[in-house]
């Protein structure tokens, strides 16, 4: 390492010039106006300390200090600092100034705890150098970092050389309010003088407050001491009466200035405590760090405000189980608008964001319905997105009926041809979309600048995410109502047992994409596939697959080794003995309904067909979510500003890639608001009106299934009833879960019980004697899952976690949809 650094060096970094000389070099990179000077690097620190290092005690700061004055500056030092310092001029005033490498970081500053000597000319650099070197052994930088837990021999000090402006004013800028936090607000104090005055509290400034760039407030102080310099270095004199009460700064310069703080807060992307100077109009900027201790703002992600509507968490909501970061939100949005566009009404939003968790605005739907007085649709309604308590009002608009078949029968055609469309190109885009999916992920990967980022994602990336959120609802409304007509007339024939036997066998092929984690879990603990293959085949899968801010299973190999150790029983087993189950369902069919048996037995092919394929172009639509999720980690890698990026949303991220850095300025208001809802307990599985979620958090009463907005209304059930997702009848111990990350804790035999399970869950389900869920319906993850296994499950429960607890032995009836809490 160098001992002497030009003030720009590249190589100016915090190791090597401590946490102010980085900064200020970085400026100087950035075409700031920082005034010129020269750093003495850590290594020259080093070397100086070498001689006496093992003497250096931090319990006697006195015994140090009289170290550092008996020993003399190596002659290589001096040599190399005065050949910097004779390059800045003849005689030329600097300030010299303490740099540490625990200094001036985010979360840390260090400002004040070593020394800054102003005004030093000539011979006298190499003294002030050698006094500023000690002050990092001072009591109070010693005492800092104690209460910090900054080890001492980790640390080390630089020394910044800077020429020192004759300021006439001078002064701090914060470009974030310090005490509200308000990222929109510049705060500047401005003085008469050298900024010493104000820094050490010796005047009260002038202070000038800015929103967006322009002067809200002006407080003109009555400014006493000013900080001048003198022949011997620095010192106060009094404020000459013509300007002890004239405004430092017009509102013209500090809209200036204030720009120029706008200049240092994107370059850091952080709000900033700058120290500036200004000389003959000039201004200059001494210094920079991180406001530390600022308030961290927030924003609102809450759509609830938008109306009285009733959300529910179900469905869709069950794969998105997770507070959302802005770029996922994004992605969904895009998502929702390919794969759902016929459940759009017109002037109505059908998705929202509410507390940064994914919801479904059911109001419009039930408005259509009381418009087309189409009752009947209402248990349709609840099959797909769950039970709706009875007595609940759900909030409807007033929409009329010619208007709503006005709107209504055009978009149905078009969606109609778009998904005949679609159809046709489905088998193709499925046999080929695994393939393309690893080539993207590689191109990604291969991108060499933001710009090629970008464009791959314009022409490549966005295509195909599209092209396959659209095959998913193609794949989706094949059967239309076919798949709900199919189970409940076979439930009227034959019964809930029976029927539900007779429809498994849908993973017969081994081809049930809900089935695949546990089905190749399976092959890799047999040693029938590799790892490798599993990642490639499995690993887009997993608890959080549509929340591209975390790893896939196919990145993890904690989780898979997770996974595998707790399997539990033999899935062939559980799928072998439904099929036995199934077959013999068959044969009483056949028996109480000769000749029924051949065009029944297709019918539920064609249910089969249409369920492997709304599973597998799932699975593909999920699998174009890891290559967003390369996409996003990509683009934090070119940008240097890595998961900053899952902050961003979409078009925010595009406009980083393609230069421009204003772009990052919302993501630490954005973080503080994903980390605060993260922190919230899951949010209620409906809700009706408008909804705070940290209120509702902080409210003991709180209800987990149902909010009402009006207060008064739908009671808490005291029995725990849903619907029958898989039938059978076991007891066993309830095993409440929060989450996935939980598996571990459940057991062979025990009976799951959680809010809501997706795919990610699968892998569990073999160890479960049944599963019970607050959310879900009759096609929900759970229920197709325990079907295909032959667990009984409940599922949409609404209550199960707030009336059941861990340890409770209960009686789980999938036939009937009931759960019972056992005594005794």
């Amino acid at each position: 390492m160098k001992l002497v650094l030009p003030f720009d060096d590249v190589a100016a970094d915090l190791a090597s010039v401590g946490g102010k000389g980085a900064s200020l070099a970085r400026m100087a990179r950035a075409g700031l106006p920082v005034p010129g000077g020269f750093h003495i690097s850590t290594a020259a620190y080093r070397a100086f300390v070498a001689a006496f290092l093992d003497e250096l005690d931090p319990a006697d700061p006195g015994h140090v200090a009289a170290l550092f004055a008996r020993h003399a500056v190596p002659e290589e030092i001096a040599t190399e600092v005065r050949e910097a310092y004779a390059a800045l001029g003849e005689d030329v005033p600097v300030a010299v100034r303490s740099s540490a490498t625990a200094e001036d970081l985010p979360d840390l500053s260090f400002a004040g705890q070593q020394d800054t000597y102003l005004n030093v000319r000539g011979d006298a650099l190499l003294e002030a150098v050698k006094r500023c070197w000690p002050s990092l052994w001072n009591a109070r930088a010693i005492a800092y970092r104690d209460q910090h837990g900054v080890p001492h021999d980790e640390v080390a000090l630089a020394v910044v050389v800077q020429e020192l402006v004759d300021a006439d004013a001078s002064g701090i800028m914060f470009t974030a309010d310090p005490i509200t936090g308000d990222r929109d607000t510049t705060v500047i104090n401005a003085s008469w003088g050298l900024g010493e005055a104000v820094v050490g509290g010796q005047v009260t400034p002038d202070t000038i407050t800015l929103v967006h760039g322009a002067v809200t407030r002006a407080t003109t102080a009555d400014k006493t001491v000013m900080t001048v310099r003198t022949p011997t270095g620095t010192g106060d004199r009094p404020v000459p009466d013509e300007l002890r009460r004239v405004p430092v700064l017009t509102q013209r310069e500090a809209v200036e200035l204030a720009a120029l703080g706008a200049r240092v807060r994107e370059l850091y992307g952080v709000p900033m405590d700058v120290e500036w100077a200004r000389h003959d109009g000039a201004y200059a900027i001494l210094q920079a760090r991180p406001i530390t201790g600022l308030q961290a703002r927030t924003e609102e992600w809450n759509d609830s405000l938008n109306g009285d509507h009733l959300w529910a968490a179900g469905n869709f909501g069950e794969a998105i189980p997770d507070v959302m970061t802005p770029i996922i939100w994004s992605f969904v949005r895009l998502f929702i608008h390919e794969a759902m566009s016929a459940s759009a009404t017109p002037g109505l939003d059908m998705v929202g964001n509410i507390g940064g968790r994914f919801y479904m605005n059911l109001s419009p739907m039930y408005s259509v319905i009381k418009a087309l007085r189409l009752k009947s649709l209402s248990g349709t309604m609840e099959d797909v997105f769950g039970r709706i308590p009875p007595g609940l009002d759900v909030p409807t608009v007033k929409l009329l009926r010619w208007e709503v078949v006005k709107q209504s029968v055009p978009a149905a055609i078009r969606v109609r041809l778009r998904v005949r469309k679609n159809l046709k190109g489905m088998r193709p885009f499925l046999a080929t979309a695994r393939q393309r999916c690893e080539e993207l992920r590689a191109a990604i990967a291969a991108t060499t600048s933001a710009a090629e980022l970008a464009g791959l994602y314009e022409r490549e990336i966005r295509p195909h995410a599209v092209t396959a959120w659209r095959m998913l609802e193609a794949g989706g409304r094949q059967g239309g109502t076919s798949l709900l007509l199919t189970r409940s007339k076979l439930r009227k024939m034959m019964g809930d047992v029976d029927a539900e036997a007779m429809l498994t066998g849908v993973n017969a092929a081994g081809d049930l994409a809900s089935m695949g984690l546990v089905v190749g879990l399976s092959r890799l603990a047999r040693g029938e596939i590799s790892r490798e293959e599993f990642a490639r085949l499995y690993g887009h899968r997993g608890p959080h697959e549509f929340e591209v801010f975390i790893p896939r299973p196919g990145e993890d190999p904690a989780w898979i080794d997770a996974q595998l150790a707790g399997l539990g029983s033999s899935t062939e087993e559980l799928l072998a003995r439904q099929e036995r189950a199934g077959e013999a369902a068959w044969a009483r069919f056949a028996e109480r309904y000769p000749g029924k048996e051949a065009g029944m037995r297709e019918r539920v092919r064609r249910w089969g067909a249409v369920v492997r394929d709304r599973e597998h172009t799932r699975s593909e639509a999920v699998r174009a979510f890891w290559v967003l999720r390369a996409f996003v980690v990509r683009a934090g890698r070119l940008t240097g500003h890595g998961d900053d990026l899952f902050h961003l949303h979409l078009e925010e991220l595009l406009d980083l890639l393609r230069g421009n850095a204003s772009a990052l300025e919302p993501v630490p208001v954005r973080r503080a608001t994903y980390e605060l809802y993260a922190a919230l307990p899951p949010y209620p599985a409906l809700i009706v009106g408008r909804f705070d979620p940290v209120r509702w958090a902080a409210d003991p009463d709180r209800r987990s299934d149902l909010y009402q907005a009006r207060g008064a209304g739908v009671p808490v059930s005291e029995t725990v009833t849903g619907f029958p997702g898989a039938p059978g009848v076991v007891e066993g111990v309830a095993r409440v879960l929060a989450g996935p990350e939980e598996g571990d804790r459940l057991k062979p035999g025990e009976i799951l019980v959680t809010t809501l399970t997706n795919v990610g869950w699968t892998p569990m389900f073999p160890r479960a004697a049944a599963v019970v869920t607050d959310l879900g319906a009759p096609l929900s993850h759970a229920s197709i899952v325990a079907r295909e296994l032959g667990i009984p499950a409940v599922v949409g429960t609404g209550n199960a976690t707030m009336r059941l607890h861990d340890g409770d032995r209960i009686r789980v009836d999938g036939e009937r949809g009931t759960v019972e809490v056992l005594t005794g």
